[in-house]
């Protein structure tokens, strides 16, 4: 018995028979890669939402002050953000232009 209780694996890689340029070739492939990137984005959403929360906790720390000592979670903020979604700001990172250093 290797198992954990409670755990689920996943298999972390993208599947190795996924033709990008005929996804229908392959049906189990192309369903498999749509579960990997879905599994992706919301692992990157997530990862957004814990510095979300450790944002709001410098603000209310730090006071007057957290123009200055928040910055690096603002900015950790705003590039964990950038092209996760499903929306009009789902682009590629590479389409948002220039990144904003405050």
């Amino acid at each position: 018995m290797g198992r954990k209780k409670g755990y689920v694996e996943f298999d972390e890689s993208p599947p190795d028979d996924f033709d990008p340029a005929n996804p229908y070739k392959d049906p189990v492939a192309m369903l498999e890669m749509r579960e990997y990137i879905v599994r992706e984005k919301w692992i990157q959403i997530e990862k957004a939402k814990i510095i979300r929360e450790k944002l709001r906790w410098c603000y209310r720390i730090e006071g007057i002050n957290h123009l200055q000592k928040c910055r690096h979670l603002v900015n950790q903020y705003l590039e964990s953000t950038r092209g996760i979604g499903w929306g009009k700001d789902g682009r590629h990172p590479s389409l948002h232009g220039q990144s904003l250093n405050f």
